[in-house]
């Protein structure tokens, strides 16, 4: 029987998935009659995404449909981290869009704080951008994972590295 069994707790984004759902988007955009004329674009700039258009509610419009690109693709919108809309060059405005890699700081701490007030029999440990939780008992790690998904932290979570030593 195995002594020790552990998962992490992680957030990653795949970012061919991403770059294909701006294609997506791009594509429909220059297609839609609402956008005709438009220089709506979307970007990937350094792991970021940069949305641009005329006006505010253009760039509401291509944001809903990167939206629908990214959620048929698997992308949690959780994933998202918007940033203030801003005036550009030429009349237009812009916005960046922050992609989450990685678990930040104060979310790890908060997420071992859950586990520990949670009363589980398991041990949890921050790991640079991961959580990595640790216990006994298979069926504990599952209730814990099963009780960290119905929470809502805010972040995009995926559960990997299950192992049992």
């Amino acid at each position: 029987m195995a002594k020790e069994n552990s998962f992490d707790v992680v957030s990653k984004t795949d970012y061919a998935e991403v770059t294909n759902a701006i294609n997506q988007t791009t594509k429909e955009v220059s297609q839609r009659f609402d956008f005709k004329g438009s220089k709506a674009t979307v970007e990937l700039q350094d792991k970021d995404l940069l949305l641009a258009a005329e006006d505010e509610t253009k760039l509401r419009n291509m944001n809903d449909i990167l939206q629908g690109k990214l959620v048929k693709r698997g992308i949690s919108l959780k994933a998202l981290d918007y940033q203030k809309i801003e005036p550009a060059a030429g009349g237009t405005v812009r916005q960046a869009v922050k992609i989450q890699q990685g678990i930040p700081g104060d979310k790890a701490k908060e997420i071992v704080k859950f586990i520990k007030d949670g009363k589980f029999k398991v041990q949890a440990s921050i790991q640079g951008e991961t959580v990595r939780v640790s216990g006994k008992d298979r069926d504990t790690l599952q209730d814990v994972i099963a009780k960290l998904k119905a929470t809502d932290f805010g972040i995009d979570m995926q559960f990997d590295n299950y192992r049992s030593n």
